[in-house]
């Protein structure tokens, strides 16, 4: 028993176990729906609001009548969500990391002498500027 409410899904059971998200971890509310649907909006608490405390991920559904529906929604939502922010930590690290392997490599000999010929070409471009002395 993983401590998540018996009714979500076990596709949504097993993508938090995989993200390693605790239980204690979601505050889940049940809280009056807004926006047009009259009475029926106004009296009952459909809307589902998840929110996953450590990183303050929040999602809320209202797009079905079904207080059931909406939870398994939204609980597919959250998952959704948590999986995109770990895979962008994830590239923004690899490519953190490929930038610091590029700015420390090692320059190849044509490198080098290309890089020596440029400031040598400075060089003579910057002493023809100087005052002749007289």
């Amino acid at each position: 028993m993983t401590g998540f409410p018996l009714q979500i899904e076990a596709d949504v059971r097993r993508r938090l176990a995989a993200l390693r998200v605790e239980p204690g971890e979601i505050k889940e509310r049940f809280v009056r729906g807004s926006g047009p649907g009259g009475q029926k909006i106004n009296k009952t608490s459909s809307t589902i609001w998840l929110q996953h405390r450590p990183t303050g991920t929040e999602v809320r559904c209202q797009e079905e009548r079904s207080q059931a529906a909406n939870r398994a929604r939204a609980w597919a939502l959250l998952c959704a969500k948590l999986e995109a922010q770990r895979a962008a930590a994830a590239t923004a690290a690899q490519a953190e990391y490929e930038a610091e392997r590029r700015r420390t490599r090692q320059k190849s000999r044509g490198q080098k002498a290309r890089m020596i010929e440029g400031k040598k070409h400075r060089a003579r471009i910057k002493q023809a500027r100087r005052r002749l002395d007289d």
